[in-house]
């Protein structure tokens, strides 16, 4: 598709802004802490040098070399010899011998240069506070004169600082290492030069692309190592640690965050409890500002507990911290309510049974006597008994009422009563019809 002179200017010119912007990025990027550690460094035979060059090793004054020396010529090594010029306690060896451990120390250099680091500034080293194990980078790392590095951990902590360009350690500093940890597993991988100047005690392996210099009077616990160019010294004392414990893959280092929400209300005179929760390695600790009275914030375990005395509402300032990264902080309110008041059960009246009527108990019929068989109606057996009870004595006459015989007369004279009327009636049909016929 065709465009215009004006279009194609104005494309160029964008493409131009655009890539200078991405090399000040690249050229300005900041230092940072690693969030996630790929391997330990090895150094394989390298781990034996005390210096380690690959062009020429410089010597003025009586520098003292605790382990092995080589990688030039003899011709490029000057200064030794036995004091008061230098003197190397291990062997210093021909350019054959220290072949291996270039080699080992070229892989070491990429090892360390491919670590992933992000989140810590450390391009000046002199306000990072103590630093935990991980790997740091920056473009050029410096500590300035008289300052201190503190790197805290364990016999198993593995430190890798990487400069894209230079390492500068300042007169009169110090790199201390507490907790057990060891200048064993303390690595500068440098892009160009590294430089230790006067009476500064530096800790751990230099593996620089170019040079390394020593000023006069400083100390190094480690090893000065220069892949491609060459390694000077003034009245140093190197000493390259040695029966080091294996490294192991570091914790990775991540900065803390803040997961829980908004706390809970509480209650004034009741006992109150909320966690506060944040991520983060190593594990987080926490303080609060503003809490209410008679509440408090355990630094370890984040749980806001007491008792409220008074109530309202408090804005609360929660910070997470771990030592690696930006602290993270939360804004809260908290509020405090009073107790609501119990009410009072009504007492459920307990019911009144009902009485329950006896039933009566149905009285028992006495049975009719059976008459005798063959006495004549009209009179009464002789010793039958009387209605009190008694049976007179001369057999005949009773002295009360007649007993009852079991014979009920209604049922037969009702009937003796309804076939009379029939034969009225048909008396009195059949004479009106004779009647008629006459």
């Amino acid at each position: 598709m065709a465009t215009s002179p004006f279009l194609r200017r104005v494309l160029t010119g964008g493409a131009a802004l655009g890539l200078a912007a991405s090399l000040v990025l690249m050229a300005s990027s900041g230092a940072s802490a690693a969030t996630e550690i790929d391997g330990p460094v090895k150094l394989g035979t390298a781990a034996t040098y005390g210096v380690l060059a690959s062009q020429a090793i410089t010597n003025t004054g009586p520098t003292v070399v605790n382990g092995d020396l080589g990688g030039p010529p003899s011709s490029k090594i000057s200064g030794f010899g036995g004091l008061p010029n230098g003197l190397v306690t291990g062997t210093v060896r021909t350019p054959t011998e220290a072949a291996l451990a270039q080699q080992d120390a070229r892989n070491a250099f990429n090892v360390a240069a491919s670590l992933t680091p992000s989140g810590v500034d450390v391009s000046d080293l002199d306000n990072v506070g103590t630093l935990v194990p991980g790997v740091y980078s920056g473009g050029a790392l410096n500590l300035s004169d008289n300052n201190t590095l503190t790197l805290n951990g364990n016999a198993q902590s593995t430190w890798v600082f990487q400069a894209a360009s230079s390492l500068v350690v300042g007169t009169n500093t110090r790199i201390l290492i507490t907790g057990g940890a060891s200048s064993c597993n303390v690595f500068w991988q440098v892009g160009s030069s590294a430089t230790i100047q006067t009476s500064s005690q530096f800790q751990g392996t230099v593996l620089a692309r170019t040079s390394v210099t020593a000023v006069t009077g400083a100390t190094v616990q480690g090893r000065l190592i220069a892949l491609d160019a060459a390694v000077t010294l003034d009245t140093n004392t190197i000493t390259p640690a040695q029966s080091c414990p294996p490294p192991t893959t570091p914790t990775p280092t991540v900065a803390p965050s803040i997961t829980s929400g908004t706390p809970t209300a509480a209650t004034t005179g009741r006992p109150y409890s909320y966690t506060v929760t944040a991520t983060g390695t190593p594990t987080p600790t926490f303080t609060a500002t503003g809490l209410p009275a008679g509440l408090t914030i355990d630094s370890t375990t984040g749980v806001i507990s007491g008792t409220p005395t008074a109530t309202g509402s408090s804005t609360v300032t929660i910070t997470a911290s771990n030592g690696t990264g930006p602290a993270d902080t939360q804004v809260v309110t908290v509020r405090v309510v009073a107790p609501t008041p119990t009410p009072t059960p009504t007492p459920t009246p307990t019911p009144t049974p009902t009485p329950t009527t006896p039933v009566p108990s149905p009285t028992p019929t006495a049975p009719a006597p059976t008459p005798t068989a063959g006495t004549p109606a009209g009179t009464t057996p002789t010793d039958s008994p009387t209605t009190a009870g008694v049976v007179s004595g001369n057999g005949r006459t009773p002295t009360g009422t007649l007993a009852f015989t079991g014979s009920d007369p209604t049922v037969p004279l009702g009937i003796a009563g309804v076939l009379l009327a029939a034969g009225i009636g048909l008396t009195v049909v059949a004479r009106r019809r004779r009647a008629a016929r006459v």
